[in-house]
């Protein structure tokens, strides 16, 4: 009988998939996947009935030329030079195949990529696949309960095999949104390896207080590859449509990995979403500002629910996720935690020990992962339940 190859033997099923079928089959109020139950707007709901009429073929391999259009339109704007399409865009199935083509594209095996820790699960998956070794820089949170990282700790992974770094701004999970020094500190260590950045920024639009795109500052440009997540910025995650931008050399390396893994994205999607790029862009990106506040609404709900409980939460930056402190409650770690409280009350989570490598699991182990992308109705029940451990 033929066996698994070694790259993919112990892959286990996702931390996702286990734990929204945890709560599912408790009847509990479900805050551990991070997907927005209330889905996208009307306009771009409309956008996908009319592309429906339009040809459903293949689209060209970077993308399709009406949303290669909007993407070149606003992140022109938003990275503060001219990029053209579709020399400096690619157009994938979702962020997650945009990681995963990008590593293909650029990583061989032995190299070394940094990512930090906790990281969004895919990453070191990503790296295994293509051959490479993971190397990580702890993530730990600050007096004021914001999670950063110490400079000294990252140039000391760095070694001679060191290819790229990986990094979520606004973070996934700790809900750090870097700040340009931050930033600058990555861009200094790649430069003195020779490596590339790889800037997973799903939740650019959920950015609190405003997001730092790190392409712009100085020097990164040259080796950074900037991913973005339509699902993301418009609550329709099961369209798994993303895009990649960087400079032209980098982006062909991608797309030359990923015409052997999907080809190209779905067609109607693609033209839905160059409609539902240009209408958000209207008003001075008037939706974009609308979503950020309702969602940095959902956040300050859900952290001032969480007062009242034995969980112990800072405001997160952006993105969809507080880490929450579990301390008081006594569990030895966080999977028994997060493994008990759909039946205890009703109530999911996410153990964020799955977003550490194994030997540092440890690190997690007094943590849980809320997602607060769930109406805000759902956000305070979920606080009351938690008031009654």
């Amino acid at each position: 009988m033929a066996q698994p190859s070694k790259r993919i033997a112990d892959f286990g099923e996702t931390v996702f998939s286990a734990y929204a079928r945890r709560a599912r089959e408790a009847g509990a109020l479900d805050l551990g996947q991070g997907f927005p139950i209330d889905g996208p707007p009307e306009f771009v709901r409309e956008a996908l009935r009319e592309a429906s009429h339009e040809p459903q073929q293949y689209a060209p391999l970077p993308g399709h030329p009406a949303l290669l259009e909007q993407i070149v339109l606003d992140h022109s704007r938003w990275l503060g030079r001219p990029i053209a399409a579709p020399e400096n865009v690619l157009v994938t199935t979702g962020a997650t195949e945009a990681l995963f083509a990008s590593v293909q594209a650029f990583i061989d095996p032995g190299d070394e990529v940094i990512i930090f820790e906790p990281f969004y699960d895919a990453y070191p998956a990503d790296v295994r696949m293509a051959g490479g070794v993971v190397r990580t820089v702890p993530l730990e949170p600050d007096a004021s309960g914001r999670w950063t990282f110490d400079p000294d700790a990252l140039r000391r992974v760095v070694t001679p095999r060191t290819k790229a770094i990986m990094l979520t701004t606004p973070h996934n999970p700790t809900g750090t949104v870097f700040r340009a020094e931050e930033l600058d500190v990555l861009v200094e260590v790649a430069g003195s390896a020779d490596a590339l950045l790889i800037s997973d920024e799903v939740y650019e639009h959920l950015a609190f207080p405003g997001h730092t795109r790190l392409a712009t500052r100085p020097g990164a440009w040259e080796r950074t590859l900037t991913i973005s997540s339509f699902g993301k910025s418009f609550s329709a995650t099961g369209w798994k449509l993303g895009w990649v931008i960087g400079p032209e050399a980098h982006v062909t390396a991608v797309r030359k990995a990923h015409q052997w893994i999907p080809y190209v994205v779905a067609t109607p999607l693609q033209v839905a979403a160059a409609k539902s790029l240009a209408q958000a862009r209207e008003n001075d990106d008037a939706y974009y500002r609308a979503l950020r506040g309702d969602y940095e609404l959902r956040a300050t709900t859900l952290v001032n629910a969480l007062q009242a409980t034995p969980l112990e939460a800072s405001m997160p930056e952006g993105g969809y996720f507080v880490m929450v402190d579990i301390s008081a409650l006594g569990y030895c770690d966080d999977v028994e935690a997060a493994q008990d409280l759909p039946q205890r009350v009703a109530v999911g989570a996410i153990p964020p020990s799955a977003f550490y490598l194994p030997e540092n699991k440890h690190r997690a182990k007094h943590w849980l992962r809320l997602a607060f992308c769930k109406p805000i109705t759902d956000l305070e029940e979920a606080g009351r339940r938690l008031a009654t451990l």
